[in-house]
């Protein structure tokens, strides 16, 4: 038969190859079905597809292409029940590797569409909810469906955040505030949605707002100067002054952060933006529970709670304190610094000086605790005139020192009183403050509080020696200490000083004297009651002066036993009167001077310290109890 196998022509059959049994139009015919059948495909986009197989390594996905593609089973770790026949979303890389396989990525996918969604919430205002991964430097990192976005500490809530590390691994709602594209930067919010939520909370704090209302609030800060506290939406400001009646460094002594207190309304402006708070207001004043038995001259105890310039102020209890001034801590009449005395968290008794209940005010002393040393008994007898003592150096005036002997006891140095041989013009070339200084009593006057001391008088006065030393035409080796217009100013032996007027510097070959120089010099004046010696070199070799140093010196001195003719009385007193007097009438003018200028100086110096300190006291006293 035909048809028989023998009757096949195979050699026809081998030569049309696969497929070649179609004409030209069957098989075109047949490739367009073909290719109807599968989806077109573009490299850099997402597409959907089916899983149809899943293994260890892959899972198997069909996206409509002629081929199927591999995703890594490791991209599906937040699909734990995937399984056959699901749909997912895909990133088509490669339509055909080197391999022909076509390459996909779920994870690629995820952030296509993730970046999507948040072009969309940042253009549409939309809210997203993301997980906080980590905390960083200023705030959170945050992951939005596989892209990470930067959540500022200042965005995380309307009160401070002092701990991010609470947030790690919470779900949060946030919204899109910026994007930077050029670097993938994607910074969020979710302070901006608390802040809606408290703006009709906010508007009905404000709209009802008044002085002496009492609300309840949190500390959200805390600074030195007070605290700031959220009224639900609305800041005030809780002054340190009044946190409590008592004082305090800090707020933190009393508060801590995220405390919940009440607070009274004290002030707010006109625009309500800022509102003054009180604390201290909602207690009783505890001035009014100052006991009745406190009164002045009572003995009281507390402790320094403030040191100023002029005073400390000792709190009696929380919110009562009394000045003690600086001049009501020591008997002593120099003014020192508070510090000297005490320090502040001392624990001291006082005593009650002043006491107004209505103007809460109250000053108390500390030296008040002892004797006056004035008017102890022995007063008298201690300082008697001519008792030696050593005292320390408390001030310098230009007409001497005071000297404190004991606490509350000073004494006036004068300067004409330091020295039997210098003549001083400052006694800070004499001694320097705070040294000590060997006195003894010249005069005592305890209704006054005063003493009169000397140094010198320590010993004996040498101008009765120097008197047969330095007479009238002996010759003296002498220096030179300084020269001016008016003369020089010599060094003589024992440490006494002499003066030469210009016209006793001219040396032998005609120079002048200069100084630093060391000559003999002659006397030519001496005066034991002034305490001068007036010296020439020029004396030492001119026979002019020299005859009429010898003529004054016979006319002052007469031989022995020659008598001096007195003169008649009304000559006597006609000489007097020409020359002013004799020495002693000029030294008891000097004395009475010396004496007008202590008692003068000593008033000027007192009269002054005390306005100063009255001053400074009231003006400093008044500036603390305000605040």
């Amino acid at each position: 038969m035909s048809n028989s196998p023998d009757n096949f022509d195979w050699d026809k059959f081998e030569t049309q190859g696969f497929g070649g049994g179609y004409s030209k139009d069957e098989r075109a015919e047949m490739e367009k079905m073909y290719d109807d059948t599968l989806t077109t495909v573009q490299e850099q986009e997402v597409v959907k597809g089916i899983v149809v197989g899943i293994t260890d390594r892959d899972v198997i996905l069909n996206i409509g292409f002629k081929s199927d593609g591999l995703v890594p089973v490791s991209e599906f770790r937040d699909l734990p029940e995937l399984k056959v026949g699901d749909e997912v979303e895909v990133f088509i890389e490669d339509q055909e590797d080197p391999n022909g396989q076509l390459i996909l990525s779920r994870k690629k996918a995820k952030i296509v569409s993730a970046w999507a969604r948040i072009y969309d919430a940042l253009e549409n205002d939309n809210v997203l909810e993301g997980v906080v991964k980590r905390r960083t430097k200023g705030g959170l990192i945050m992951d939005l469906y596989g892209v990470e976005a930067f959540l500022p500490g200042s965005q995380i809530d309307v009160k401070p955040i002092r701990d991010f590390d609470v947030f790690v691994g919470k779900k949060m709602e946030v919204k899109v505030v910026k994007i930077n594209a050029a670097f993938d930067n994607v910074v969020v919010s979710h302070k901006v949605l608390i802040e809606k939520d408290l703006e009709q909370q906010r508007a009905a704090i404000l709209n009802n707002l008044e002085k002496g209302q009492v609300l309840e609030g949190v500390i959200k800060n805390m600074t030195n100067f007070g605290v700031f506290i959220d009224l639900g939406g609305v800041d005030g400001l809780l002054h340190i002054t009044d946190i409590s009646w008592g004082r305090i460094n800090h707020p933190e002594e009393v508060l801590q952060l995220d405390q919940k207190v009440n607070v009274v309304v004290l002030d707010f402006d006109d625009d309500k933006k800022r509102i003054s708070l009180g604390m201290k207001q909602l207690t009783p004043h505890p001035w009014d529970a100052l006991p009745a038995e406190i009164e002045v001259g009572s003995r009281v105890k507390g402790k320094i709670v403030n040191v100023a310039d002029y005073g400390a102020f000792l709190e009696l209890m929380p919110g009562v304190e009394g000045l003690i001034h600086v001049s009501e801590m020591s008997w002593s009449q120099h003014l020192r610094n508070p510090q000297d005395f005490i320090k502040q968290g001392d624990e001291v008794e006082a005593v009650v000086l002043t006491l107004d209940r209505e103007e809460r005010k109250m000053s108390l002393g500390i030296k008040q605790l002892t004797e006056d040393p004035w008017t102890k008994e022995d007063v008298i007898t201690k300082y008697a005139v001519g008792t030696k003592h050593t005292g320390v150096v408390r001030n310098l005036t230009n007409f001497g020192l005071f000297l404190e002997l004991e606490e509350g006891v000073d004494g006036l140095v004068h300067v004409s009183d330091l020295s039997w041989t210098k003549k001083i013009k400052h006694p800070s070339e004499f001694v320097k403050v705070g040294e000590n200084l060997d006195v003894v009593v010249l005069e005592l006057d305890v209704a006054n509080r005063r003493l009169a001391l000397g140094h010198k008088q320590l010993e004996e006065n040498p101008w009765d020696t120097f008197e047969s030393v330095f007479n009238i035409g002996s010759v003296h080796k002498a220096t030179v200490l300084e020269k001016s217009d008016r003369g020089a100013t010599l060094e003589l032996p024992y440490g006494i000083e002499g003066f030469s007027f210009p016209k006793g510097l001219a040396k032998e070959d005609g120079s002048q004297v200069e100084a630093g120089e060391s000559l003999d010099f002659r006397v030519t004046e001496f005066s034991k009651d002034d305490r001068k010696i007036i010296l020439s070199h020029t004396a030492t070799y001119s026979e002019a002066d020299n005859a009429r140093i010898a003529k004054a010196t016979k006319k002052a001195a007469p031989a022995a036993g020659e008598k001096k003719e007195k003169a008649p009385k009304v000559q006597k007193e006609a000489e007097n009167k020409s020359t002013l007097g004799d020495l002693d009438a000029l030294s008891a003018l000097k004395e009475q001077m010396l004496e007008n200028e202590k008692e003068a100086g000593v008033k000027k110096l007192e009269a002054a310290a005390a306005k100063k300190a009255k001053d400074s006291d009231e003006a400093s006293a008044e500036e603390e109890n305000n605040a």
